[in-house]
């Protein structure tokens, strides 16, 4: 498929990011979907303001009368209630009002924060999403959730707070660092391998060109993950049922990020923690052994780590317990019937719980 195509196909809707190759039509687009929009606050971090915010800025101002950028300090040590405060601190001293708009700019960090401040800055003003780094162009800046960490376990505080637009401009993936690449990569495997077999496949196919970031395979893998993501948050927006899918690797990776101090990134331990999940289907006789193979494979491929050392599993443990997706005491956790066909279960044992973390434990794990 020609790049144009892919471009031409996209529509925007409150679940679908509108994919383009620059920052030209923000404004206009921005105008479409918020016609009464007067200023705008671009919250960015020490890594996209520089990068990005003068382009965008120029952008806005052709159709906003004023735009301002606030400057977040980057990484997840940083995604805390101390931040938003600061955050919604300066929006009241500007006297943002229910008019106005937050642009967040930036990966899922910025978005997370950006967008919880929009949720509950005077009980909700409108925020769009400028996702600059591949895991938020393809899984966090679509669907809505904002949030906080709290006592260092994910997102434990936050709103679900739909944007008026995901402007999605894959060209910026350029100037990722290549862990950061990565990291992404990581929700791009899990989005395939819960949904779409085909595009696992293509992943396998096409690396060496998704690994020199050529542009057709990245708006391939970018639109395709977003049309996934999307449709999904559209027909269960609140994670009633079907949204749960997109948690496959999340829970034993939220616990190796929360262990590990987030010295690893989010989609480095999601990848971590679809192994595991991957090792928990097969031993339920669910997905074959070549396929635990091939996703360790593809995962090692894109430079993602498949096992943590030196952890200790009944600690990690212990923090899955915590999780978020708790419900009287079991845990909602997905599984693999196989590659493509992702399915949630509130069977799993602590002993199934126990086996997925040793697997990928390096001195301890099933080999």
């Amino acid at each position: 498929m020609s790049d144009s195509k892919v471009l031409k196909d996209q529509a925007h809707s409150a679940f679908s990011p509108l994919i383009r190759a620059s920052y030209g039509d923000l404004g206009s687009e921005m105008r479409k979907v918020l016609p009464e929009a007067g200023r705008v606050m671009i919250v960015g971090d020490d890594h996209t303001v520089p990068l990005y915010a003068e382009e965008v800025s120029q952008a806005l101002s052709a159709v906003c009368k004023e735009v301002h950028v606030y400057m977040l300090p980057s990484g997840e040590a940083h995604k805390q209630l101390r931040t938003v405060e600061r955050l919604l601190v300066a929006l009241e001293e500007m006297h943002f009002d229910r008019h106005d708009v937050v642009a967040a700019l930036g990966g899922g960090v910025v978005g997370d924060l950006a967008g919880f401040a929009a949720a509950i800055y005077l009980r909700g003003i409108s925020v769009i999403q400028i996702p600059t780094t591949l895991l938020a162009q393809v899984d966090s800046s679509i669907g809505g959730k904002t949030g906080v960490d709290l006592d260092g376990y994910k997102n434990m505080v936050g709103a679900f707070h739909l944007p008026a637009l995901i402007y999605t401009n894959p060209s910026v993936l350029s100037t990722l660092d290549a862990r950061q690449f990565a990291a992404g990569m990581g929700e791009v495997i899990k989005t395939a391998l819960l949904k779409d077999s085909a595009l696992f496949h293509a992943l396998r196919a096409s690396g060496e060109a998704v690994m020199r970031r050529e542009s057709g395979a990245l708006l391939q893998i970018v639109s395709a993950c977003a049309e996934i993501k999307a449709g999904i948050v559209a027909r269960d927006p609140k994670e009633r049922g079907e949204r749960a899918l997109l948690n496959l690797g999340h829970t034993i990776g939220h616990a190796i990020e929360k262990y590990m101090s987030f010295s690893l990134l989010h989609g480095e331990c999601v990848s971590i923690g679809l192994i595991a999940a991957a090792q928990m289907s097969a031993a339920r006789g669910l997905l074959a052994a070549d396929d635990v193979r091939l996703i360790r494979d593809t995962c090692l491929f894109y430079g993602l780590p498949v096992s943590v050392a030196g952890a200790d599993a009944e600690r990690i443990f212990d923090i899955t317990k915590s999780d978020k997706k708790m419900k009287g005491g079991q845990i909602r956790f997905v599984l693999l019937k196989s590659i493509g066909e992702a399915f949630y279960t509130d069977d799993v044992t602590d002993e199934e719980l126990r086996f997925g973390i040793r697997s990928v434990l390096e001195d301890g794990g099933i080999k």
